[in-house]
């Protein structure tokens, strides 16, 4: 925007006003998922009254009807008149997003968003300020033990799961034929235990990778469905997947097991979905270097992540993504560069990126 402004931006703010109201629009959507608007709307096949739907969801009508009156601005709902009664009903995009019973819902995204990601960030100025997360400021927990807040209850692990799974159903088909993996007889996606943590508390703090819950090995195998896709991590992840996140006709397999202080099962190719933005590079480093011992020659490494542009200028929402590992973790996102960089460190030479015009990016390595 600074180097394109134009006369009338610079005569009325106007992007400035709809980025500063940025959060308010977020938490009209929050607060209409939490209430479960959307799904009302959906189940109801047919235009309510504000006053139908404050009664079934129990609110105040004059709250209900300022939300809903929202939700039309923002065009994430429709209001037409008829007979002198102002009836709303869902879009498309509302139906296929919002509701919770949709195959492609982010309702659990945005629950998790709403209740977990929204007040981490109320502390943003204090994570600027002293370069670290506020796990301990928000919700009363240290600060280096990061899973350790996201597996506080069963409930939050739930809500973790919840958000990574929406993030696979949404974009894993882009993700798994970024490139051409057919090649790979065996994929398996790593998870374990997170890096120092002790063994008395290693059931709950560990590396999550978000193809835990079977949604992304869920794409995989259907891209590729001859070969044998399984998802490694522990028994306790693995037992919520199943419990949870299970599918009838899956054609992966769930393998339990420790990624820090247990073997690697053989594979042809392993997947790192949003992991290495979690921790610094020495971390990363050791994680990448225990994969390159254990690989095959010929086998390879898939990393997921929301790669930065090598100018600085972009992607938006990678940049946005950083500033979360600040507020909430201990790594950030990365350019290309960096990712290759700590590749070649680890042993891999034959590095690929592909850039899929969505929220995640892929990058694969071969040994």
């Amino acid at each position: 925007m600074a180097e394109h402004m134009s006369q009338s931006e610079l005569d009325y703010p106007f992007k400035l006003l709809e980025y500063f109201n940025g959060f308010r629009v977020s938490k009209v959507i929050f607060s209409a998922c939490e209430l479960g608007v959307f799904d009302l709307l959906l189940k109801s096949q047919e235009p309510l009254t504000a006053q139908h739907v404050a009664r079934e969801l129990s609110t105040s009508v004059d709250g209900m009807e300022r939300l809903l009156d929202a939700l039309v601005g923002i065009e994430i709902l429709e209001v037409e008149t008829s007979d002198g009664k102002v009836l709303y009903s869902s879009t498309d995009v509302a139906n296929l997003y919002l509701a919770k019973g949709s195959a492609k819902s982010l309702h659990e995204m945005i629950i998790y968003q709403s209740q977990t990601i929204y007040p981490l960030w109320n502390n943003m100025v204090d994570a600027i300020r002293e370069g670290k997360n506020q796990n301990e400021k928000t919700f009363g927990l240290p600060s280096e033990d990061i899973f350790q807040v996201i597996y506080r209850s069963e409930e939050e692990m739930l809500k973790f799961m919840g958000l990574m799974n929406s993030s696979w159903v949404l974009d894993g088909h882009d993700i798994v034929t970024a490139f051409n993996l057919s090649c790979f007889e065996t994929i398996v996606d790593l998870g374990g235990k997170r890096p120092d943590a002790d063994d008395a508390s290693c059931s709950m703090l560990h590396v999550l990778l978000p193809g835990c819950t079977g949604a992304l090995a869920r794409e995989m195998a259907k891209a590729y469905p001859s070969s044998s896709v399984s998802v490694f991590d522990l028994p306790q992840v693995v037992e919520t997947a199943r419990k949870h996140f299970s599918q009838e006709n899956d054609a992966f397999v769930f393998q339990t097991g420790d990624f820090f202080s247990g073997d690697i099962p053989d594979a042809d190719l392993y997947v790192l979905a949003r992991i290495i933005h979690d921790w610094p590079e020495d971390k990363c480093l050791t994680l990448l270097k225990k994969i390159y011992d254990t690989c095959r020659p010929g086998g390879g490494i898939l990393l997921v992540e929301a790669m930065l542009f090598e100018n600085r200028r972009g992607p938006v929402m990678a940049q946005i993504f950083s500033l979360n590992m600040l507020v909430q973790a201990e790594g950030r996102e990365r350019p290309p560069s960096e990712y290759t960089h700590m590749l070649n460190k680890s042993g891999f030479q034959n590095i690929q990126v592909c850039r899929t015009g969505k929220s995640y990016d892929a990058i694969l390595a071969i040994k």
